[in-house]
């Protein structure tokens, strides 16, 4: 089932939109902001993300797309003029579709755009996992993936709990080596580029998968 992200700013029109894709028999998730959505690409995956031009800010949300997700992203807009077509496309946006538009189409294009830029993830099991210390590189499947120092360690220090739920407190002594702080978000930060990193070697990034209000917990699911 194609998995969706709506991010539309109207309460009436997402509720509306949210139902008459869930008709069309898509998995769809809804948030009202760019910072929530932020939120939902970094800790899940989604096929499709279908964006309000009117939500505001943009220009987090597109930095963020460009360093992090690797889904589609389909810009919706209430104007059809050039400029706006334009600016999206230059933003990020692999799509653009004015309203009011035929909810065929969309489907359509949601179809086309799932297809188009699903990956094939290898076969992954646990003994095929190999953590080489000295290149700080990660071995699968014939495969290498490339790791700084700290994303290494994070990675490393999570594949070696696994089964366990590690505290924020607890990775960043052991991996940061210092105190977490109320409001240090450097862990956060080298997390979200790990996970970025596993998803550009075909990995799923839920390999590190979020505990809310807990911490994080090496997660894997056999293929």
């Amino acid at each position: 089932m194609t998995k969706i992200l709506l991010i539309e700013d109207e309460i009436n029109a997402v509720e509306g939109m949210h139902n008459k894709l869930s008709a069309l028999g898509l998995d769809v998730q809804s948030v009202r902001c760019a910072f929530e959505a932020m939120i939902k690409i970094d800790t899940q995956s989604f096929d499709v993300i279908l964006f309000d031009l009117a939500c505001q800010p943009l220009a987090s949300f597109w930095l963020m797309l460009s360093q992090r997700a690797f889904t589609p992203v389909m810009a919706l807009a209430y104007d059809n003029n050039d400029e706006e077509r334009i600016n999206a496309y230059e933003q990020g946006a692999d799509d653009y579709l004015p309203r009011p538009f035929n909810m065929r189409e969309l489907q359509l294009k949601l179809t086309i755009f799932s297809r188009r830029f699903k990956k094939t993830e290898p076969k992954l099991t646990l003994s095929s996992i190999f953590f080489d210390d000295i290149s700080c590189t990660v071995q699968y499947n014939n495969q290498s993936l490339s790791l700084t120092q700290t994303e290494f360690r994070l990675l490393k220090y999570l594949y070696d709990k696994q089964g366990k739920v590690v505290t924020k407190q607890e990775l960043q002594r052991h991996v940061l080596e210092k105190e977490h702080g109320k409001f240090d978000r450097n862990l956060d930060m080298h997390v979200s580029n790990t996970r970025r990193k596993l998803v550009s070697g075909n990995l799923p990034r839920e390999l590190i998968n979020t505990v809310r209000g807990q911490g994080y917990s090496f997660t894997f699911v056999a293929a």
